[in-house]
């Protein structure tokens, strides 16, 4: 009696734990995935942090989550963010005043805002010190709340270009910046920025095509790095398995970045038809930041927020990203969703939906934007972006209705990520105690 009661502990123990099991049901149901149009009363069961299933009707789980008065969707993707610094009047003292760690403890606190508002996943590109690593990291481990991040660290670019954290300075306080803080000159050069990007960690590369709104420096659109630095930028990236995006407001620059076979292009404020259609032919994403443009041009009018050379430069190009986009849109120019989150605050991602919405885009489109486009240019389509089985069970409710009204998307109520419930009815879900 005693040997087969230790023989069935010992199998016992050598089962595998019971699965979590997770049952979801919603009203309606919105995954442009597998439906253009609004599925109404699904069931999604979750299993280990992924979709199992999606079934037409309700459960009769007594536990389910009840979100039948609610409408559901994947969790949402944000393709241009900087979750490691937020705009601010005088901001550019911060680089002098605020250290690493400041800059860390003080993401904690975006990533968690960024959550809440229904983005469990953000491409973060570009951030100074190893902040970005740093915070993805701590996601990762579970030791904060915030997106799945995939981060660029340092954006590359040339010597007195928008990345050039050094414009303006005098350079015995700030010094030269080389390949280490992401300048580079030259073809060499750019090949040993890329590769130390990558030794750092980054999980994709960013460059600045041309020049930039927020940086010290006069022209916003001048054409930056030859074609031939941008292709071993892009070579460099791609063997090793990375994306490569590019900041871009010219036209000029931003078309010779999609012949060097660039992944997307971010902003695209002055974007030619020919560019456009150069794009749609080679399958270049178009990360239009509406939210970006609306946000520097409104701060641009605060007396002494920007330097005066920013003022202008803000005032000039923020007011047209949205009709380029109207335009790429209607051109057929693939889209991924993004808006430069950092420029503005945190956790009013949606608002670019609302902007979208105003050129005419319907809600199922825009959320394609920002779930099967977003994860392709992740390259995660196999994983993110979709409520079908196997993929990671990232869900956001609603408790308006954005077929109608964008502006519902402000107002997330539920979040859920990898399976674990981080916001409900409206409240932020803690994880339980670690064990000692």
């Amino acid at each position: 009696m005693r040997l087969a009661l230790l023989v069935l502990a010992a199998l016992v123990a050598a089962s595998p734990v019971a699965a979590q099991r997770t049952v979801v049901h919603c009203g309606t149901l919105l995954d442009p995935a597998t439906s253009m149009e609004p599925l109404l009363e699904q069931t999604v069961v979750v299993m280990d942090g992924r979709v199992a299933e999606v079934v037409a009707g309700f459960t009769t789980d007594a536990d389910a989550i009840d979100l039948t008065g609610a409408t559901c969707m994947p969790g949402l993707i944000d393709s241009h963010t900087h979750l490691t610094g937020e705009s601010r009047s005088n901001g550019y003292i911060d680089r002098f005043r605020l250290t690493p760690a400041d800059r860390v403890l003080q993401a904690v606190a975006f990533a968690r805002s960024t959550l809440m508002a229904g983005f469990t996943t953000v491409r973060d590109v570009g951030a100074d010190e190893g902040a970005d690593y740093a915070l993805r990291d701590a996601i990762n481990r579970g030791d904060v709340d915030g997106p799945r991040m995939f981060v660029a660290g340092n954006s590359l670019s040339i010597s007195g270009g928008h990345a050039d954290r050094s414009n303006s300075y005098r350079e015995d306080i700030v010094g030269v910046p080389d390949e280490t803080q992401g300048v580079v000159d030259g073809v060499d050069a750019a090949v040993r920025g890329v590769r130390i990007a990558i030794r750092r960690g980054s999980d994709l590369i960013k460059f600045t095509a041309t020049g930039g709104v927020l940086s010290l420096q006069g022209d916003g659109t001048g054409a930056h790095f030859s074609e031939a630095e941008m292709r071993a930028i892009i070579e460099t990236a791609n063997a090793r398995g990375l994306t490569v995006a590019a900041h871009a407001h010219g036209d000029e620059g931003m078309a010779t970045a999609v012949r060097a076979g660039v992944s997307s292009i971010e902003h695209g404020t002055y974007m030619s038809d020919a560019t456009m259609a150069l794009m749609r032919e080679r399958g270049t994403y178009l990360v239009p930041t509406i939210t970006a443009g609306k946000s520097v041009a409104d701060s641009a009018r605060i007396e002494g927020y920007y330097t005066p050379v920013v003022t202008q430069k803000s005032l000039t190009i923020g007011p047209l990203i949205q009709d380029t986009f109207r335009r790429a849109w209607e051109a057929g120019v693939p889209i991924a969703f993004g808006t430069d989150a950092g420029v503005f605050r945190h956790g009013r991602n949606a608002n670019e939906f609302v902007y979208m919405e105003e050129v005419g885009v319907p809600f199922m489109e825009a959320l394609r934007f920002a779930t099967v486009n977003a994860a392709d240019l992740l390259g995660r389509a196999e994983t993110l972006g979709a409520l079908r089985p196997g993929y990671t069970a990232d869900l956001v409710a609603v408790t308006g209705d954005p077929l109608t009204d964008a502006s519902a998307m402000r107002d997330v109520a539920f979040v859920m990520q990898a399976g674990r419930v981080v916001k409900q009815d409206g409240q932020f879900v803690p994880r339980p105690t670690r064990g000692r």
